[in-house]
């Protein structure tokens, strides 16, 4: 895969998609960071679904506390791993109203450091609601960029690298959801589905379906 193709692959995705965006719904960055730390081994939908019940009643660290755990816990238990996200998010609460005045850090270190928020989370975070260039590799990112062969890496964190390396300033912000919205509906895990793949002929992975 060389850079030609690269730029040819990313021009072909933002032509098809020129503002892509999340599918988690959210209104501010701190609805983000909660709907991103529940959406861990979890679907958007699924998470939509929580917190389109949740949000109207509390959308800020204050109005998730006043709900106390058991009452956030009651909003988000159709979602995986509930118990253990209402502890994280309640966590996070705590520590943006003692240590942030109450509102989501544009800073990095400061993200990683709230309970439930891990690297990944950071980034979307930093991307989408503040719109810094950065690329969270989740599952979908991690196999277009190995599958296509665009940046291939042995974790997620080596075709983070990869990425940032070898994508152009000016699609940097928006390549995150270009590779997952294409990783998610036509890159998929068990058979991709080629045959209808607008970056198919500059795609290098072998076994190509019809």
């Amino acid at each position: 895969m060389n850079n030609t193709k690269r730029i040819e692959i990313l021009k072909r995705l933002r032509e098809n998609n020129p503002n892509p965006e999340t599918e988690l719904e959210f209104n501010s960055p701190f609805e983000l960071l909660v709907a991103v730390t529940l959406s861990a081994q979890a679907t958007d939908v699924g998470v939509n679904k929580a917190t389109r019940k949740l949000f109207p009643v509390a959308n800020t660290p204050q109005g998730i506390l006043d709900l106390g755990l058991e009452g956030l816990r009651d909003y988000i238990k159709t979602i995986g791993l509930y118990n253990s996200k209402a502890n994280n998010v309640n966590k996070a609460c705590e520590m943006l109203i003692n240590l942030h005045g109450g509102q989501v850090p544009e800073n990095r270190e400061a993200l990683e450091a709230l309970p439930g928020v891990g690297r990944k989370t950071a980034n979307v975070v930093l991307n989408t609601a503040f719109g810094w260039p950065t690329i969270a590799v989740d599952t979908h990112i991690d196999r277009v960029s190995n599958r296509t062969k665009f940046a291939m890496g042995k974790n997620v964190v080596e075709v983070e690298q990869k990425l940032l390396k070898v994508v152009p300033k000016e699609f940097m912000v928006d390549v995150h959801h270009w590779l997952i919205l294409h990783g998610r509906y036509t890159c998929v895990a068990r058979k991709p589905k080629c045959g209808s793949c607008i970056i198919e002929d500059l795609c290098e992975f072998k076994d190509k379906t019809e």
